[in-house]
C-alpha cells in the first residue's frame, strides 16, 4: 500500500479512491441512470451548476466560510480513463532527460501537483518515471485531497518509493520561495481557469526554482462532433466566451503559458492532448455535453430554447452509441533553465 503525509502530519495508506458519499455516488456516475438524466443533471465541474457568473478556479481562500467544491470526485473520477489516454507521452522523453540532469537529485524527485483533484496526474505520472519521488499534492478542497492522498501511488517505474504529503493552498500565488528544492510541476486541465497575471506568475515561480512543467489537458476551444449538427460552431463559440469570462483565459491559456514560460527563458514544447469519445465513453460523453451546452446558454441566454432541443438529440444518440467527439486539448512542457550548476 502507498504511504501518504497528509497536511497535518498525520500517515495514512491507502490504494484506490474509496467509495465517496455525497448527492451522487460514483456508481451512478458511470450507470445508464446518468447517461440518460434530464440535462439539468450535471455533475459539479462538469459544467455550470454553481451560482451564475461565479469563478470556477481551484483558488483556495485560507480563511472565512467552507464553499461547496467545485469539482466533485464523481466527476474527476469519470474523466480519469480518459485524461490518461489524451495525455502525450511524447513529451515524457525530453522530461525524463531534463530531470536526469537536474541537481541535488540524491533524495528522489520533488513534484509539486497544483490543483491535484483526486490524484489522477499522480496515478498515471509517477510509474512513468524511475527513482524515488515525493508528490506534493495541491489544491484548495480538503475533501479532494483526502481522496488524492489514499488513492496515491505505491512506486516508481522501477520500484522505487513514492511519498505524498498534501497542502491547501492558492495555486496561483506560488513563488519561487515556495517551489524551494521543486523537481517538476505539473497540473492537468489547470491552465485555461487561470488569469494572464496568474500564469505569468506560475511561469516565474517555475523559473525562479529551476525546475521543468508538464501542464496537460488544457482546452484549445475546439471541438469535433459526428454526425455534425448546424448548431456546433455556435455551441462552441458561445462555450469559449463562457470560459474566458471574468478576465479567466479559458482556450488562450496556452498560447498566453508559451509566451509567458519563454519570457522568463524556458524551452517550451506543445503537444495535442485530445479527449477521443466513442460509445464505450457514452457516459462521460453525456457529461461533457451537458456541461458543455450549460455553459454556453448561460452565455448566451437567448440560445436556450435550441440549444434544449440540440441537447435533447445528443444525448439521444449517446445514448445509443451513435455520436462521437473529439475535445481538443493541448500539453505544455516547459524546461526552465535548471538553477545550482545543473549540466
Amino acid at each position: 500500500m502507498s504511504e501518504i503525509t497528509t497536511s497535518t502530519g498525520a500517515v495514512q495508506r491507502g490504494g484506490g479512491i474509496p467509495a465517496q458519499p455525497g448527492p451522487l455516488d460514483v456508481t451512478d456516475a458511470s450507470g445508464p441512470d446518468l447517461l440518460r438524466a434530464g440535462p439539468e443533471v450535471v455533475i459539479p465541474g462538469a459544467g455550470p451548476v454553481s451560482r451564475p457568473g461565479e469563478r470556477a478556479t481551484v483558488r483556495l481562500r485560507e480563511d472565512g466560510p467552507e464553499e461547496p467544491p467545485r469539482y466533485a470526485p464523481e466527476w474527476l473520477q469519470l474523466r480519469e480513463v480518459a485524461d490518461a489516454s489524451a495525455r502525450a507521452v511524447d513529451l515524457l522523453d525530453p522530461l525524463r532527460i531534463r530531470l536526469a540532469n537536474l541537481p541535488h537529485l540524491h533524495g528522489g524527485l520533488v513534484v509539486h501537483d497544483l490543483g491535484c483533484g483526486t490524484g489522477s496526474m499522480g496515478r498515471w505520472l509517477a510509474p512513468r518515471l524511475d527513482g524515488a519521488q515525493h508528490w506534493i499534492l495541491h489544491d484548495r478542497d480538503p475533501y479532494l485531497l483526502h481522496f488524492a492522498a489514499v488513492a496515491s501511488p505505491r512506486v516508481a517505474a522501477d520500484g522505487s518509493r513514492v511519498t505524498v504529503e498534501t497542502r491547501r493552498g492558492d495555486v496561483a500565488r506560488l513563488t519561487p520561495d515556495a517551489l524551494a528544492g521543486a523537481s517538476l510541476v505539473t497540473a492537468s486541465a489547470l491552465l485555461d481557469v487561470l488569469t494572464r497575471e496568474e500564469i505569468d506568475a506560475l511561469a516565474a515561480a517555475c523559473a525562479g526554482a529551476g525546475c521543468p512543467a508538464l501542464l496537460t489537458l488544457s482546452v484549445a476551444g475546439r471541438v469535433d462532433l459526428s454526425p455534425a449538427h448546424p448548431l456546433d460552431a455556435e455551441i462552441t463559440e458561445a462555450f469559449n466566451a463562457h470560459q474566458r469570462r471574468t478576465g479567466l483565459l479559458g482556450p488562450d491559456a496556452v498560447t498566453v503559458a508559451c509566451e509567458a514560460f519563454a519570457a522568463h527563458g524556458a524551452t517550451v514544447r506543445l503537444h495535442p492532448s485530445p479527449w477521443r469519445l466513442g460509445p464505450d465513453q457514452r457516459e462521460l460523453a453525456a457529461q461533457w455535453l451537458r456541461g458543455w451546452v450549460g455553459a454556453a446558454v448561460e452565455q448566451r441566454p437567448e440560445l436556450k430554447e435550441r440549444a434544449d432541443r440540440y441537447l435533447a438529440e445528443r444525448l439521444e444518440a449517446c445514448a445509443a452509441g451513435e455520436l462521437r467527439v473529439v475535445v481538443h486539448h493541448s500539453d505544455l512542457l516547459a524546461l526552465s533553465r535548471p538553477t545550482g550548476g545543473a549540466a
